[in-house]
């Protein structure tokens, strides 16, 4: 009997001995879950209702779709802009997921704020383009007569020339006929205005108005075949026709293909030399069928030239027609400095979509498998993490589709740090809520 009376009381004292330990492992536990988000977070404390009003005493208004939000004065939802109302439960500080971080902290984290605003925005297409010649600048150079090439001053590709240059010189006895045919006009003109003069200087013969404008009309055609006015003047000052007659160019360019050489015989139907004036020039863009389907006439585009400059243009063609997958665009530069060679590559920028957006930095958004987040600050070192909708994205700049009104505030950088926060913060929240609960 004495042995069971033993055995009772020591049984009793090691189930005390437990639950003493028990108790006292469930108080440790719970002291340092806090110690450890106080010490985690390096001045970060979490804002509860008391830090907003005095534990209750004071009245708190929320937000009804976003129970986060809370303040303790009426105003808007910084997030949808509802009206916020007035909560009637004592326990609103339980949505509560902010966290304040004192302005020590912020320097130490390097915590910088950039404004949501509103600004013409639109989708970046980056692609390629060939610099190519003005298809309207294009001159075909022909000849006026059938004739042999004794002389060519054209020599290669790429070659500027300038307008009134000598650019081949041709024995053409068609030509040598029609300055003899001239000739004779001349001598004719001579002696009826002389035999004229003598009679009576005062009478107009209509004889010899006919003959001066006929004469006028066969010097006009030399003009026209490119003869240049040194060349005619010598004509009539010998009297004597030239046999290897110099050809003017009539308009300035660079030489683009040369059909000629010296000593061939040529014809008005061939074509010598294309010449090209690079002065405007065409950039012509490759395009995705994905790629084309975004874009429009009248889009802004952005060409890089070759030293680094950016210049801006507009699209003026789209392709209808594809070749190998890839669609062709055209934009018009002004080239007059040479700065775009044809032949060439240039980066290209088409700015498709323009609209106006709210917008924010690309860096300010947290991308997780459960949406997009930003921390928005709440004033006064107070910050808060929010869901929101992304839409396109240019540059170092992201559309902000649904989540933030215009004026908000977020963390550029060191969001990540404070989002740590905000979690470390919401997860001690629960697990003291679940040591009460036991």
């Amino acid at each position: 009997m004495a042995k069971k009376i033993t055995a009772g009381i020591a049984l009793l004292g090691i189930v005390i001995l437990i639950w003493y330990f028990i108790s006292q492992r469930i108080s440790i536990s719970g002291f340092n879950t806090e110690t450890a988000t106080q010490t985690a977070t390096t001045g970060i404390k979490t804002l509860s209702l008391s830090e907003i009003g005095k534990a209750g005493q004071e009245k708190v208004w929320i937000c009804p779709m976003h129970p986060e939000i809370m303040q303790n004065h009426p105003g808007n939802c910084p997030i949808c802009g509802m009206d916020l109302v007035q909560s009637k439960d004592s326990t609103a500080h339980n949505h509560d997921h902010s966290i304040h971080v004192d302005t020590s902290t912020i320097q130490k984290l390097g915590v910088r704020l950039e404004s949501i605003k509103s600004a013409p925005f639109s989708q970046e297409i980056h692609t390629y383009g060939n610099v190519i010649v003005d298809g309207g600048s294009i001159y075909n150079v022909h000849t006026k007569v059938d004739g042999w090439i004794r002389k060519l001053n054209i020599n290669s590709v790429g070659q500027k020339i300038r307008k009134g240059q000598v650019i081949y010189e041709i024995y053409s006895p068609d030509l040598i006929a029609q300055q003899k045919d001239y000739l004779r006009y001349m001598v004719r003109r001579d002696q009826t205005l002389k035999t004229i003069g003598d009679i009576s200087p005062l009478v107009v013969n209509p004889y010899v108005m006919d003959l001066l404008q006929e004469l006028s009309r066969e010097r006009t055609k030399f003009l026209y075949r490119d003869l240049s006015i040194e060349s005619i003047h010598q004509m009539e000052d010998s009297l004597q026709p030239i046999e290897v007659v110099k050809i003017l160019a009539g308009q300035a360019g660079v030489v683009t293909q040369i059909n000629a050489r010296e000593g061939n015989f040529v014809t008005p139907s061939a074509t010598l030399f294309t010449l090209a004036d690079i002065s405007k020039v065409w950039i012509d863009i490759t395009l995705y069928p994905d790629q084309a389907g975004r874009v429009k006439r009248g889009d802004a585009v952005t060409i890089k030239a070759p030293d680094g400059q950016e210049i801006q243009a507009k699209l003026d063609f789209i392709n209808p027609l594809a070749e190998n997958n890839k669609i062709k665009a055209r934009a018009t530069l002004n080239n007059t400095n040479l700065r775009f060679r044809p032949g060439s590559f240039v980066d290209v920028t088409i700015h498709a979509d323009p609209h106006e957006a709210l917008v924010l930095p690309r860096s300010s958004v947290i991308y997780t498998g459960q949406g997009n987040f930003v921390i928005l600050h709440r004033g006064e070192g107070h910050f808060l993490p929010v869901n929101i909708e992304t839409g396109i994205e240019s540059g170092d700049w992201i559309e902000v589709v649904d989540g933030l009104l215009e004026g908000a505030e977020v963390a550029v950088n060191g969001q990540f740090l404070l989002d740590a926060a905000a979690s470390l913060h919401d997860a001690a929240r629960r697990m003291q809520e679940s040591h009460k609960h036991q």
